[in-house]
C-alpha cells in the first residue's frame, strides 16, 4: 500500500496520512502542522483502504479537524486505537 496524504484545502496546516504501520497494520498521522502530532492503529479487522481515505478527505477540510475524523470514521464502521501522540 503507498501511503496516503490528505491536506486542508482551505489553506490550514492540518494533516492527515495514511500508512502502512512497522508491524503491518494500517496508521492514520494527524498532524496540526505546530505542535501536534498524533498516530492511530486501524483495529478493525476488515476495512477498505478506499473508505477510509474518503473519510480522511472529508475530515481534514473540516473546522475541527479531529471531531470529524473520529465522527467520519465512526459512519463507515472503523475502529482506531492511539499508537503515539
Amino acid at each position: 500500500m503507498a501511503p496516503s496524504v490528505y491536506h486542508s484545502s482551505s489553506g490550514g496546516f492540518d494533516f492527515l496520512g495514511l500508512r502502512q504501520g512497522r508491524s503491518g497494520g494500517i496508521e492514520i498521522v494527524y498532524d496540526d502542522g505546530v505542535t501536534r502530532r498524533l498516530v492511530f492503529r486501524v483495529v478493525t479487522s476488515r476495512y477498505d483502504t478506499d473508505d477510509i481515505g474518503d473519510a480522511l478527505r472529508s475530515a481534514v477540510n473540516q473546522t475541527r479537524v479531529l471531531p470529524a475524523l473520529y465522527s467520519e470514521l465512526k459512519k463507515r464502521a472503523i475502529a482506531i486505537e492511539a499508537v503515539a501522540g
